[in-house]
């Protein structure tokens, strides 16, 4: 499971569709509607925040934007849309790993993303993170 730290718009169509359904997953874990991947690394900074359902909802809801952009058929009702918009910090040094982790993908799986991309001198993280400074979060597994 990969929760993206980056924008969405970044990923490619397979990442994209990934995200989706690992983000529903992880929403049901957080709602207790499942057992399995309770304990998920990538789960931590939403299970530490203040309201989990409502930051994982939000998240859910740049995921959804970047389908539409794509006119892709994402099923909205899958969020739950009353969530109170809140930030979660994330570290520089989490996004540029995950920068470079998602260049290597797409340097096999769509090379024109990978060329666009890779130019960029940074990439901006989702809408419901906040770059702070630091080193690679805690809870990543390089």
């Amino acid at each position: 499971m990969r929760i993206w730290s980056i924008h969405p718009k970044y990923l490619d169509a397979k990442g994209l569709v990934a995200l989706w359904r690992e983000t529903l997953l992880a929403k049901k874990v957080l709602d207790g509607q499942t057992r399995g991947y309770r304990n998920h690394p990538q789960l931590e900074r939403f299970k530490q925040s203040e309201n989990p359902l409502d930051n994982i909802n939000h998240y859910l809801s740049t995921v959804y934007s970047e389908a539409l952009e794509r006119d892709y058929h994402f099923d909205k009702e899958k969020i739950d849309w009353s969530f109170k918009a809140s930030r979660i910090n994330v570290t520089s040094g989490q996004i540029k790993y995950e920068t470079e982790h998602l260049l290597k993908k797409l340097s096999l799986r769509d090379r024109d993303k990978f060329e666009k991309f890779s130019q960029l001198d940074r990439f901006e993280a989702n809408p419901i993170f906040r770059i702070v400074e630091g080193d690679i979060e805690s809870w990543e597994k390089p």
